[in-house]
């Protein structure tokens, strides 16, 4: 079993060994140590699919659609889920690596023992997603993204880029945020509330509590 910390977070991640898995560039209704590398899956429809202790680098996915089933166990290094649909799936004891999610759609996903690291969520919609065990973002890029109706307390948003991020009706208290760029985030202040940040973020909360409470600040 492997670990990894971020902040004060500690996450459950897979150990594979690729000599261990076997090649494969299909996609059935399940996959189990499999080797995948740089298969063509775009605008896949895959429904209740599961797939298991598997390494999956440069696969695209874009534009598909994923309803139901589960990643548990994976590795996933630089694959291209943008503009994908995924809906009611299970991600748990993942490690998500410098792959793109820009434009993705996530609704009524559940994260558990999941780190993202290095990835885009650019434009990307987070829909009652759910946080069952340590969560992390990792440098990540989540500008100008919505996030509604999301329970994702006590995860990590460690130096990530969030310009322009909205937040609606979330739950992210004892969340760290430290190092973010909080500059430009668009959210009322109750999102926020019981985050941890620090000292050189404490402007951009300022302008975003002066904006939230319409402030006139006058100087004599």
């Amino acid at each position: 079993m492997r670990t990894t910390t971020i902040g004060d977070l500690k996450i459950l991640l897979p150990d594979l060994e690729p000599d261990d898995l076997d090649t494969t560039t299909d996609l059935g209704d399940r996959l189990t140590e499999a080797l995948v590398n740089g298969a063509a899956w775009r605008g896949s429809h895959l429904e209740d699919v599961s797939v298991r202790s598997s390494m999956i680098t440069g696969v695209d996915l874009s534009e598909s659609t994923w309803e139901a089933g589960s990643l548990f166990g994976c590795e996933i290094i630089r694959t291209d889920f943008s503009g994908a649909t995924l809906t009611g799936i299970t991600i748990e004891r993942c490690a998500i690596t410098g792959s793109r999610f820009t434009g993705t759609r996530l609704t009524d996903v559940r994260l558990k023992d999941v780190l993202f690291d290095g990835c885009r969520f650019d434009y990307a919609t987070f829909h009652r997603v759910a946080a069952a065990g340590s969560v992390a973002f990792s440098e990540c890029t989540l500008t100008n993204g919505a996030w509604s109706s999301c329970r994702l307390p006590r995860i990590a948003l460690r130096s990530c880029d969030l310009a322009g991020l909205e937040l609606d009706s979330c739950q992210l208290d004892g969340t760290d945020l430290r190092g973010s760029r909080l500059h430009e985030l668009k959210t009322p202040l109750d999102n926020l509330r019981g985050v941890t940040v620090d000292e050189d973020q404490l402007p951009d909360l300022t302008r975003l509590t002066v904006a939230a409470l319409d402030l006139t600040v006058r100087n004599e």
